[in-house]
């Protein structure tokens, strides 16, 4: 008996602190083909809602290139410091509401994150429902 409330405090502190992590902050984007870093994206709150944006680009022949695929404002704009979440609002233990854009391909997607350990975000982009979309995970740049 001991043990079972043993295990079910340390899984509630683990719950807890995950939980009690916020999102903001410096996170590494990787390549999907290698695995490599290939930008770091910030994350920050505006007007009390969730945006991201490209601070910085690995590669140096892509570290001064243009969204050419974009629409609107962002197209032929650098990458480097354009946002690429927007507008996302905090529902229990996510953020969501919002949307992304893939500068690579000039896409927007639905979105919604969450922190799924202290230093691991799951980030989903997804065209009507969630699940029909594509999961892509950040690590915390420490």
């Amino acid at each position: 008996m001991k043990l079972k409330l043993y295990f079910s405090l340390v899984f509630l502190l683990i719950s807890v602190s995950i939980n009690a992590q916020d999102v903001f902050g410096k996170w590494n984007n990787r390549d999907e083909k290698t695995g490599e870093i290939d930008s770091v994206v910030e994350i920050y709150k505006k007007n009390g809602k969730l945006f991201a944006k490209i601070i910085d680009i690995t590669d140096p022949e892509l570290k001064n290139g243009l969204c050419t695929k974009c629409k609107g404002s962002k197209k032929n704009k650098p990458a480097l410091g354009m946002d690429v979440l927007y507008n996302l609002e905090k529902k229990n233990n996510k953020w969501i509401g919002g949307y992304g854009l893939e500068p690579r391909t000039g896409q927007y997607f639905n979105v919604y994150i969450k922190l799924v350990k202290p230093n691991k975000l799951k980030i989903r982009g997804y065209a009507v429902i969630p699940f029909f979309g594509k999961t892509v995970y950040w690590d915390r740049k420490l």
